[in-house]
């Protein structure tokens, strides 16, 4: 399915907002009811249930859920040195760049004889989900499991789809003993989801659910987080996606490239081009035809072309404001002087700037995180980083002194709100010293 390029000026409103629209979600009543019925199943049956539905939808009968030491030691036999190495360097950069950002606790006086402080406590148990739907991916166990073990996190449990033949693919296991974590589980799906939100026999409940998934997924993270005793998740999910703002000069391969590593995600990926040359796009065009004729995922590459779009904008600004209003999961900004252009960028999840900085680097192991808002919930959502893991606790510790310093202010306040206990709770106080209430 060749593009043909949509000059943006010539669109009226309505048009310009249909050409920025996204895949429709599966978010059907039948998701939502399936999803339901899944929860309740395992709330009530737990083990019972998880292994029905792992045999119904991966295929296999399981006898231990929980990955075996015996397995681990299989997978690091079975990956090869290269990859392993590769997974190696990738979670020292991972490692690196997300300790330099961890958020640091903090104290100091706001008056005097008024003490405030942040403290940082990690989540106590996380679940982690690394898919394994069209491919397993090793590289999301990384982006989950580095955080958690800088955070501290005393436990961490993760669970992945297994394969016909009941095993969680060796690398995604290589990559989370890599980090130290032990515990994983061969489970997919909404069932997976279930099972670490509210616990089974095997499956212990945890405090907060991450990582990406489909759309049965991402309903069940949605419904398990809005209910009572549910755990707290990372982010809205949606399918994954990339925008791209190139200028004439850029190299039409490298665009091209970029835009098909994002379709090849899947059927519901979108990939967008916003160029201030039509003749751009229409090379892009051509080379994107080219290249996905190459492509051992062909298949899923032309259905998710049809959500593709090449866009000319009348200039790079009205570029980067068309970007902000589709707040990308990825922003690819392929323009000379790429960095000046960075100011202008208010929302994306993750930033790539140059030629050579193909949006592929971020998804491995150039340090930062993969686990990003989709959807356009980059407008108001951040990818995944150490405080994500992190209970952030305020304190605060008044003397005598500080009470008098402070201590009228917030009986004004609490008298305007018509809160007579909150203002008893001060002036009380301040009567015990011998001041005027």
């Amino acid at each position: 399915m060749k593009l043909e390029p949509i000059i943006w000026n010539t669109l009226d409103v309505a048009a310009q907002r249909q050409a920025l629209e996204r895949a429709v979600l599966a978010e059907d009543d039948s998701v939502r009811h399936a999803v339901a019925r899944v929860i309740a199943q395992v709330r009530a049956d737990g083990d019972a249930t998880l292994r029905a539905l792992t045999r119904r939808f991966d295929g296999c009968e399981l006898a231990e859920l929980a990955v075996s030491p015996a397995e681990f030691e299989a997978a690091e036999a079975e990956v090869g040195a290269e990859l392993k190495q590769a997974m190696i360097s990738a979670a020292g950069r991972i490692a690196a760049f997300h300790r330099a950002g961890a958020p640091q606790p903090y104290a100091l006086d706001t008056a005097e004889g008024v003490r405030c402080e942040r403290l940082l406590r990690p989540l106590d148990r996380v679940g982690l989900y690394v898919p394994a739907g069209s491919a397993p991916l090793p590289s999301t166990a990384l982006m989950l499991c580095v955080p958690a073990q800088i955070a501290g996190c005393p436990e961490a449990v993760l669970c992945s789809p297994p394969t016909p033949e009941g095993r969680v693919d060796a690398a995604v296991l290589v990559a989370a003993r890599l980090c130290g974590v032990s515990r994983v589980f061969k489970l997919g799906g909404a069932q997976a989801i279930a099972a670490m939100a509210f616990g089974s026999e095997s499956v212990p409940a945890c405090d907060k659910l991450f990582g990406p998934g489909n759309a049965y997924v991402t309903e069940a993270k949605k419904q398990v987080s809005a209910m009572m005793g549910g755990p707290a998740i990372d982010m809205p999910a949606g399918p994954s996606e990339v925008l791209v703002i190139a200028d004439d000069a850029a190299d039409p391969v490298f665009l091209a490239a970029d835009l098909l590593s994002q379709a090849e995600h899947g059927p519901d990926s979108q990939a967008i081009l916003l160029t201030d040359s039509e003749a751009q796009a229409r090379r892009v065009a051509d080379e994107m035809d080219r290249q996905a004729a190459e492509l051992p995922r062909s298949e899923i590459v032309g259905r998710s072309m049809q959500h593709a779009r090449l866009i000319v904008m009348p200039d790079l600004a009205a570029a980067f404001e068309v970007s902000n209003r589709y707040a990308p999961e990825h922003l690819i900004v392929n323009v000379a002087d790429a960095r000046s252009w960075l100011p202008k960028v208010r929302a994306a999840g993750s930033v790539f700037l140059g030629p050579w900085s193909p949006e592929a680097l971020g998804d491995y192991c150039s340090g930062t995180n993969h686990v990003l808002p989709t959807y356009g919930a980059a407008r108001a959502y951040s990818g995944v980083s150490v405080q994500s893991f992190l209970r952030q606790i305020t304190v605060q510790e008044v003397s005598p002194a500080g009470l008098r310093a402070i201590g009228n202010d917030a009986a004004v306040m609490a008298r305007a709100e018509r809160l007579v206990a909150h203002e008893r709770a001060v002036t009380l106080r301040l009567s015990r010293l011998g001041d005027a209430a």
